[in-house]
């Protein structure tokens, strides 16, 4: 199965060779998502994360409607590609500390640590 993912790279972003890779994260840790067109940031989705069986880290955000997106964590510095093969993924430098990813009409704002 192919994953397509599109990285939407920020021109400060390149300019300055950084990539935001998210840390580790426990089972249950919430984070901030808007689920649908025009939806409003909420934090109300968790994150679980658990390994590919190629020993990749793939981050598994939960709904509380109980649907879910699956992401993987590139080793390439992308950051984040969809995991799921549904949709792509884009993802964008919000600050230091704080990548969006964006797939479909839903978005999530994950903790990132900024690599230079």
């Amino acid at each position: 199965m192919r994953i397509f993912s599109t990285i939407l790279l920020l021109g400060a972003l390149a300019a300055c060779h950084r990539n935001a890779v998210p840390p580790p994260t426990d089972v249950g840790d919430k984070i901030d998502c808007a689920l649908g067109p025009n939806a409003q940031l909420s934090h109300v989705c968790s994150v679980e994360r658990t390994a590919s069986t190629d020993g990749d880290l793939i981050l598994i955000l939960h709904h509380p409607d109980g649907g879910f997106r699956q992401l993987m964590v590139t080793r390439d510095g992308r950051g984040v590609v969809a995991a799921d093969g549904a949709s792509p993924a884009t993802v964008s430098l919000l600050d230091n500390h704080e990548i969006e990813v964006v797939v479909d009409d839903d978005r999530y704002h994950l903790p990132a640590t900024v690599k230079r």
